[in-house]
Parts: structure tokens; sequence; C-alpha cells
């Protein structure tokens, strides 16, 4: 059985669905498990620190889960297009996981949602890529044969899976197909590699 981690920061919900999402493609992949973990908030105030288990949803990431995962699919909401300033905190303080080497050669991809069409999906995927490719680690995204890719008028991208959100916009049918598409490919190139 492969694990792969679900590593997401979700501020209104849209990010932590498509987290779920992605974690059902993967666990469409016989010997897959998904692992769906998400990040504290980050406090200006130096006093403060989260709790160890969050109120709702899901618990904390952790440096070891990172570690010994088979693979590791990222999502973070699109802040002035950037992932947010939580999944950036915890991703700048894995360098214990670099230094080990843990995350070379291990598959990787990227989600994100974004309350404005335009409102940098691609380049908030691309500033989550930047760190895993000093990690090490082999990035998929979604190829054209995806045929949702060709069908979304909202979220959906060749970089990972995207979401356009808003009050009035659920996660659409096609960005969907395109979340699950992402878990199911990343849960079978991970079984492939650890075969291998």
């Amino acid at each position: 059985m492969i694990k792969i981690l679900v590593l997401y920061y979700s501020r209104h919900g849209s990010t932590a669905a498509m987290a779920q999402i992605i974690a059902r493609g993967i666990e469409s992949v016989a010997g897959a498990e998904a692992l769906i973990r998400t990040v504290p908030e980050v406090s200006s105030v130096c006093e403060k620190t989260a709790d160890t288990i969050p109120e709702t949803g899901s618990i904390y990431a952790s440096l070891d889960e990172l570690k010994t995962c088979d693979g590791l699919a990222l999502g973070s909401p699109t802040h002035f297009g950037n992932m947010a300033a939580p999944l950036k905190y915890f991703i700048d303080n894995t360098t214990e996981v670099w230094f080990s080497g843990a995350l070379i050669g291990k598959p990787a991809s990227v989600f994100t949602s974004t309350g404005s069409l335009h409102g940098g999906q691609e380049s908030t995927l691309l500033t989550m890529i930047l760190p895993l490719l000093h990690h090490g680690m082999i990035l998929l995204g979604l190829p054209y044969s995806e045929h949702a890719l060709r069908e979304t008028s909202s979220g959906g991208t060749p970089y990972g899976a995207s979401h356009l959100a808003s009050e009035l916009n659920q996660i659409t049918e096609a960005e969907k197909k395109l979340c699950l598409a992402l878990g199911a490919r990343l849960a079978k190139t991970a079984l492939l590699l650890k075969q291998a």
C-alpha cells in the first residue's frame, strides 16, 4: 500500500473540497491510500501557537508524514498570484526534509482555488512547484488527453487542478473530473515508481 499525502491550506473551504476530490481520485487506484492534512494559520502575534489538533477539518501535517509519503498533492488558495502564507510557512520549514533527500524521486502535483477567473491560478501553481523541484520531486500536471481541460470554462490547467470559487460557484463537473484525474495520475505514478 502506498500513501499519498494531500497537503493543503484552505481559508474558506474551496481548496479543502478540492483536496477531498483529489483524495477520491487517489483511492480509486488499487493499492493507494490518501492521507489528507492541512497546515495551521500563521499568526502575526509571536506568542500565539497553533493547537496540535484543529477544532474542525483535517489534522495538521507533520514533517515525518512528508518524509515518509510516497507522493504529494500540494494545494493552496491563490493569494495575489501566490500560494497562501500558511502553506509557504510550512514549506519554508522543510529544510531537514531537504537535507535528508526524503522527497527525491517521488511524484508530486499541485492544485489551487481562486476567487476570480484571472486571479493567478497558473502563477500560484508555479509558486508551489518551485520548492518541490528543489526537493527533487517529479512533477505531474494534467495532459490535454484529459478532455475536461478542453471543456472547462472556469478552473483547470495543464500545471494542475484549479477551481474558480465565489459565493455562487461550486466545483464544476469539469473541475471535479480534473481533480479526480490528477489524484489517480499521482497514485498510478507513485505505484510505478515504488515498484521500479
